[in-house]
């Protein structure tokens, strides 16, 4: 993440073992500052506890890691505070971000019921939201979010959407088969949205965060499944058909949406990257079929969808600037996609990965002041004037 000429990144030290919190100078590339933490972990499938982003309001910083250390500093380095929210009940490793919201610190936690692979307790693992003061690390206040879905399907790494909709503010969460939307001020309930799994299939655990454009939420529902279009200002527990503008296709298993307009475009779904909002356009990327689509957000038509070929899978989630999209793939090939509404068009691409990295590229191009960030398995690019 970037504020002002400051750069932090959030690592794993592979020699040290150590994760990471880093300041680096965004001008220079010079490491202003590096804090080590604790040991990091890995689940043995190319990711590690070093996934969350850090966030900043410009006078603190606060990283947060799968393992649960969450940690709060001055830009200039010196630590506030530390505590750890852990143990979670995850089957891999957790990567929800931290959120900075009108001067509270939230957290998601959506994680099973009961320990997996000898993580979290052995029973009585509650999900929930957490409100923390960020010059403190106490808390303000903590809003259970229960789910009715089993196993590995009540985790997501999703993290909170801030939104205000005629007025009304929110917290958006996704994750456990449902959407819902709670109050800032105290973590209630003020609306629900589900199940896009009425059979309760354990193991459709939840990546993609909730995006917000033009009155509606997309929310992806994992391993091919639809995206489902929800209007916002919803309240209470909502049917198919008080929620749904649209969808994009009817998933085998689901039998209660067909209240919802459905587009039948089966490859318009998204597993991992989630979607973008950019100039009135909702941009979605099939990260698996490497298929990205510009969607019309009141009705959800396509308008229009291309091939970004290769043969590496897509997880990182696009950005965009300048007329332009910004997506990576698993081998670090960066492609630059024309946005609007003129046609699919990619206009560049090159490749960033480094000589003997076997990484599985994941993070996305983050873009500040006429710069491109783009990080590898060993080094962070800025690209630009």
């Amino acid at each position: 993440i970037i504020w002002g000429d400051r750069v932090f990144v959030t690592a794993a030290d592979t020699k040290s073992g150590q994760q990471c919190a880093i300041a680096l100078d965004r001008r220079t590339g010079r490491q202003l500052w590096r804090a080590d933490i604790s040991a990091f972990t890995t689940d043995g499938q190319y990711s590690n506890s070093c996934s969350p982003s850090p966030v900043t309001d410009g006078k603190i910083v606060v990283f947060f890691f799968g393992t649960g250390e969450l940690v709060a500093f001055e830009v200039g380095g010196r630590k506030l505070w530390e505590r750890n929210l852990g143990p979670f009940a995850f089957q891999w490793t957790f990567a929800s971000s931290p959120l900075l919201h009108d001067g509270r610190l939230v957290m998601q936690i959506l994680q099973r019921d009961v320990a997996v692979r000898g993580r979290g307790k052995p029973t009585g693992n509650e999900s929930y939201l957490l409100a923390l003061d960020p010059l403190t690390g106490k808390d303000v206040w903590r809003s259970l979010r229960p789910s009715e879905a089993v196993a590995e399907s009540r985790e997501a790494f999703s993290t909170p959407l801030p939104l205000v909709h005629q007025g009304r503010a929110e917290l958006v969460v996704i994750g456990g088969d449902c959407i819902t939307g709670h109050d800032p001020a105290n973590g209630r309930e003020l609306w629900r949205w589900g199940t896009w799994n009425p059979t309760k299939i354990g193991h459709w655990r939840l990546v993609p965060s909730p995006t917000y454009g033009a009155g509606v939420l997309l929310a992806c529902a994992p391993k091919n499944a639809p995206v489902y279009a929800v209007r916002a200002g919803l309240s209470g527990t909502a049917t198919h058909r008080q929620a749904l503008a649209w969808q994009s296709h009817v998933q085998q298993t689901e039998d209660t949406a067909e209240a919802a307009p459905t587009l039948n475009e089966r490859d318009l779904t998204s597993d991992v990257p989630s979607p973008l909002f950019y100039e009135g356009k909702f941009y979605v990327l099939n990260g698996t079929k490497r298929k990205l689509y510009c969607v019309n957000p009141a009705d959800g038509a396509v308008v229009w969808s291309g091939d970004l070929g290769g043969r590496s899978v897509f997880q990182a989630s696009p950005t965009a600037a300048d007329g332009r999209i910004y997506v990576m793939n698993f081998d670090a090939d960066v492609s630059v996609v024309q946005a609007g509404g003129n046609g699919f068009q990619v206009l560049h691409t090159a490749n960033f990965k480094d000589a003997g990295d076997d990484t599985r590229h994941r993070s996305s191009v983050a873009i500040s002041q006429g710069n491109l960030f783009v990080r590898t398995g060993t080094k962070l690019y800025c690209l630009g004037k």
